[in-house]
């Protein structure tokens, strides 16, 4: 196969001409591509310095912090997107731009099929952002997680466990399900479950253990506030269910005083003989004994 010369000058000359006018184009935009990079830059910090003050004008108000944020990332958002519809009028991109706004149904729609589980989060948290009663460091439970939380953003909510994990759970399964916030009262009660022997004095135990509670927790304010309930007949013992409250919203609080309780009911009643028995099983084997072990006789 021949290469003819003639055509192949030809389009290297259309090549060199069009690189011409590229280059040209380019030399001639580089002020409008100046001023796009200037507008883009200022458009950055302008976004970044409305958000900061929208999130410290809302601090004047009860919306909580995570709402703050949300609202300042979508006010950074807005303003950097009417940046760029600028930076195409001044790079003479008024066709590509309608370009853009003509498909954008079309890509609209195409997108939020593709990320629909993505758009769900955005939405539960944005409603989450709302609720007052689930806030940063507030301790909840949540979806058989535990802990406080950290941050709701657009994707996920997330929490610090009592083992300084974190657990990121997204939003709409926190939506979707029951939130249980030990953050939201002022007080805790703590429940605490024992069993006495069956030859305990039932009215001293009582006794006994509710003043425990009253005199080492500051916190009831009047004796019914302790409240002592025995639950039935074990198998090895008599049990009983006590609960108090505490000045504490915190769960770690009321595992503390859990243990404390613990400790001060064992130390009382070792002290006035009051026993607290294991479970004890009794195997009867009848007269079954006789045929591997037949008794012997006198003689």
């Amino acid at each position: 196969m021949t290469i003819n010369t003639a055509d192949f000058n030809e389009a290297f000359q259309e090549m060199y001409v069009k690189l011409n006018t590229w280059l040209d184009t380019f030399i001639l935009n580089i002020p409008n591509i100046i001023i796009a990079i200037v507008v883009f830059l200022f458009t950055l910090l302008i976004a970044k310095y409305f958000s900061k003050l929208l999130q410290k004008l809302l601090r004047k108000t009860s919306i909580q912090i995570s709402m703050r944020r949300v609202l300042g990332r979508a006010i950074a958002m807005v303003i950097v997107a009417i940046g760029l519809f600028l930076i195409l009028g001044i790079l003479d991109l008024d066709k590509t731009l309608k370009t853009i706004l003509a498909g954008a149904g079309v890509a609209g729609l195409a997108v939020g099929l593709a990320l629909q589980g993505a758009l769900t989060n955005t939405f539960s948290g944005v409603v989450l952002s709302y609720i007052k009663n689930v806030k940063n460091g507030d301790w909840i439970k949540t979806n058989g997680y535990e802990g406080a939380i950290v941050d709701v953003d657009f994707r996920a909510l997330t929490l610090r466990q009592k083992d300084n994990n974190l657990v990121y759970i997204p939003n709409k399964l926190v939506i979707e399900n029951p939130i249980k916030n030990f953050s939201a009262t002022e007080k805790s009660r703590v429940i605490l479950e024992n069993g006495v022997a069956y030859g305990s004095n039932l009215e001293k135990v009582k006794e006994l253990t509710t003043q425990i509670i009253i005199d080492n927790f500051d916190v009831p304010e009047t004796p019914e506030d302790v409240l002592f309930l025995y639950r039935g007949f074990g198998n090895s013992a008599i049990t009983y269910e006590i609960r108090f409250w505490i000045n504490s919203s915190s769960a770690l609080e009321v595992a503390k005083a859990k243990s404390e309780a613990i400790m001060l009911i064992k130390k009382a009643y070792d002290k006035e003989g009051i026993g607290i028995p294991f479970p004890i099983r009794t195997l009867d084997f009848g007269n079954q004994l006789d045929k591997y072990f037949p008794q012997q006789q006198e003689v």
